[in-house]
């Protein structure tokens, strides 16, 4: 298995967990709100404008979904960080260990306050509503439900695991080939 998909909610410690593995595997790493960035660096309009035009244009996210698919069919050892990153490669059916981490919302908005320098309140009102956002917008163009984790290979809890765990259990999945 030469793909490894890393999906979570805000906060959850993907790229965290992302930089590791490059860190360890030597991998290339592509994350799609990097690419969700540009695009609305691209269009001059803020991430959130960026955020109502994919609610109201699933194009959006199709466009995104197969730049990342064609990514994963032409290289090898490739790390994709991304929401939709385990169930774009489910569905385009590619081989990939597919791993979700999760926390629970306090502990994700800390680590986004301090991230993004708000204070603990103001990152979780915001996660909230980003979250809502994008529940929205998945259901509504993907037909998925973000809380359907049945398609992970690994769930990892990153409020009970420091980062080097999480990187280790991932590892020693890969290995197992799983």
């Amino acid at each position: 298995m030469a793909l490894i998909t890393v999906s979570g909610l805000p906060g959850s410690g993907t790229s965290t967990t992302c930089k590791l593995l490059v860190e360890r595997l030597g991998w290339r790493y592509v994350n799609a709100g990097g690419f969700f960035r540009q695009l609305a660096a691209d269009q001059g309009i803020s991430l959130a404008e960026m955020g109502r035009r994919a609610e109201a244009d699933g194009q959006v996210d199709r466009q995104l979904d197969e730049r990342m698919a064609q990514l994963a069919k032409q290289e090898e050892n490739l790390i994709l960080e991304g929401r939709l990153t385990g169930w774009m490669a489910h569905r385009y059916g590619l081989d990939a260990l597919k791993v979700w981490c999760a926390a629970p919302l306090d502990v994700r908005a800390e680590r986004v306050a301090q991230r993004d320098q708000q204070t603990p309140s103001q990152a979780a009102a915001d996660v909230a509503m980003r979250e809502r956002s994008e529940r929205q917008r998945y259901a509504l163009h993907h037909q998925l439900d973000l809380d359907d984790l049945s398609l992970y290979d690994l769930v990892l809890d990153t409020a009970d695991f420091g980062p080097d765990q999480v990187a280790q259990r991932i590892l020693a999945a890969l290995e197992e080939g799983r």
